[in-house]
């Protein structure tokens, strides 16, 4: 699988720049705690995933990242990172978590589905991926691009993404049992999705982290012993400015669910209009610009269990 990968980005055009040491050539990017998605090898290899035709944004509505973004600079993300005001997944982050933590037909997992990039992706590297979104006009859209990325090439090894339309709360009861979590959750009410009242970014905070705890439960319910989980999340801030405590939240969550948090790493996110906005942000209420997301790993179960499982699994 990892030829055809390279394979398919290669043929794009996309690869200007090549990974960089032994370690990258290895793990695609260097296995460490902080993830620099500034880098230029990492960038090429972002563009050459997106011109195969992955589209994240398609189904949502535009300007989704705060309802005025212009009074909104307390938020960048690279993971979930604003086009337009709409949020795309990170097509390198993904590629490196199912290399590390998956191997060849692994089952996926996705509570929180939203875009196509973590369907897709899996698909294209030989792994099964089931994902649930309340947005019907989502999972059109991310089907039609599994059409022209993923079926239309007709390739034995690679496998259709699944995704259902519906509300993860009672879904994920129906989700198949899973050898990896690979999610991104609403950031409370940062983006607003719709006016469906089961729609976790139309909640308070407490209402939001019981609702978001309950799904987290029964998505480890689905998880295999002996297997990874990932999760990309990051603190955010409330109306009266101060920061809600997500990822703090979201450990806890996890842990009291049977996965222990495993590794911890840093996504650290490119400038880009970060410095324009830097001094309308810090100096009316010194707030400092964030560029950052927090990339949480769990493990449920022995961790020694699941990496020999992985060794003997087709990992990558």
């Amino acid at each position: 699988m990892e030829n055809i990968i390279e394979q398919l980005l290669e043929s794009t055009g996309k690869l200007t720049t090549r990974k960089k040491g032994v370690l990258a050539e290895k793990y695609v990017v260097s296995p460490f705690s902080i993830l620099y998605t500034r880098d230029g090898s990492w960038q090429s290899r972002k563009k050459a995933w997106l011109s195969l035709g992955l589209r994240s944004e398609l189904g949502r509505d535009k300007a989704l990242t705060y309802p005025q973004i212009e009074n909104r600079t307390d938020f960048v993300g690279e993971a979930i990172k604003a086009k337009g005001g709409t949020s795309v997944f990170d097509p390198v982050l993904t590629e490196c978590l199912y290399r590390w933590f998956t191997g060849t037909n692994y089952q996926v997992i996705d509570p929180f589905a939203g875009g196509s990039v973590r369907g897709i992706i899996a698909g294209l590297m030989g792994r099964k991926y089931w994902g649930c979104d309340l947005s019907q006009k989502q999972i059109s859209a991310n089907k039609q691009q599994a059409e022209s990325i993923i079926i239309k090439r007709n390739e034995p090894k690679f496998h259709v993404p699944v995704w259902i339309t519906g509300d993860s709360l009672t879904e994920m009861y129906t989700a198949p049992q899973a050898d990896f979590i690979l999610t991104c959750p609403p950031y409370g009410q940062l983006e607003k999705y719709s006016d469906d009242p089961r729609d976790l970014s139309n909640m308070d905070y407490n209402t939001f982290i019981d609702v978001y705890g309950k799904i987290i439960s029964i998505s480890i319910e689905k998880l295999k012993d002996n297997r990874f989980c990932a999760i990309v999340v990051g603190n955010f801030r409330n109306k009266l400015g101060f920061y809600e405590d997500f990822v703090g939240d979201t450990v806890r969550i996890f842990q009291k669910e049977g996965a222990k948090l495993y590794n911890d790493a840093i996504l650290v996110n490119q400038i880009g209009t970060g410095a324009i906005r830097a001094s309308s942000h810090f100096d009316p209420g010194r707030k400092l610009v964030k560029m950052h997301q927090n990339v949480l790993v769990f493990c449920k179960g022995d961790w020694r269990q699941a990496t020999q499982e992985l060794k003997t699994g087709g990992v990558l």
